[in-house]
């Protein structure tokens, strides 16, 4: 595995060492769990639910974090003000290497947040066929990283949805995806995707503002009926799309992606001032 890991330090198992003298990604083999977590204001947006799906995908794979909740925030607190690091995205990853060693990992990395004129024209996204061995487990998988970003490259999207074997949509590469008919938004049910965080809030959103959600994996075919769709993550929030390879949408303009776009973002800032204090240096 090639290091990912920026800034001037890291911490692994606790310690704190300079990201230069580390060489423990090129001596991971075994497909290791992991969880991105963005930085606001030095606060790491929505932390509880991050750390309870990365124990739920350690779970999944029969891995044993090691280190506890305290643990893992001390490691959170001493990676951000080593760096100062005030509005970036950081990287949680266990795994085991060489007979069974523990390894847990917290560093930052390369972030890219979409610029304005993204949420203003919408994204262009792409099918591509693929289907996940466990949907609910965040497993970084390189070969799989790599193919998508060949593809995404070589037709100029910014993400691609996933049409499983039985011709329906479930989620993005790195997203979950929503999708608007008439005053309706529908998703994957939630065993068939990776639950992210950000999906959760998109669902508190909804029910504050009395959109109703069905989960129900998308055929192809309905495609070409739907209103809008937009996809969530950490570093996107509520990104409208235009395109689905040919098909056009007018995402920008529907009125429940604009509520619920507004509505969590909201929530975002609410988060950040209300946990700014719990992630002070002591």
């Amino acid at each position: 595995m090639k290091s990912e890991a920026i800034g001037n330090k890291l911490i692994l198992n606790g310690e704190i060492y300079k990201t230069e003298d580390v060489d423990i990604f090129e001596r991971i083999e075994k497909a290791p769990i992991y969880e991105v977590i963005r930085v606001i204001d030095g606060v790491p947006l929505f932390y509880e639910e991050h750390l309870q799906r990365m124990k739920k995908s350690a779970e999944i794979v029969g891995l044993d974090l090691k280190r506890d909740e305290k643990d893992i925030k001390s490691d959170i607190i001493k990676l951000i003000d080593e760096n100062k690091i005030v509005n970036e995205n950081i990287k949680l990853l266990s795994t085991t290497i060489e007979e069974s060693r523990d390894l847990f990992m917290a560093y930052q990395i390369q972030s890219f947040y979409p610029p304005t004129n993204y949420y203003k024209e919408g994204i262009h996204t792409i099918l591509i066929d693929h289907e996940r061995e466990n949907p609910n487990a965040k497993i970084l998988y390189s070969s799989f990283k790599e193919k998508i970003k060949d593809e995404l490259d070589k037709k100029g999207a910014f993400e691609a949805l996933l049409v499983s074997k039985d011709g329906t949509i479930a989620e993005g590469s790195r997203s979950n995806m929503f999708f608007v008919y008439k005053d309706k938004l529908y998703t994957a049910r939630g065993s068939d995707v990776l639950l992210g965080v950000t999906r959760s809030h998109i669902f508190e959103v909804c029910k504050k503002l009395n959109i109703e959600i069905i989960e129900e994996n998308i055929d192809l075919e309905d495609l070409e009926k739907i209103d809008g769709a937009f996809m969530t993550g950490s570093s996107v929030n509520v990104l409208p799309i235009s395109t689905i390879d040919k098909i056009k949408l007018n995402s920008i303009s529907n009125r429940i992606i604009i509520e619920i776009k507004d509505q969590y973002l909201l929530e975002m800032e609410n988060y950040t001032l209300e946990n700014k204090e719990n992630w002070i240096s002591k």
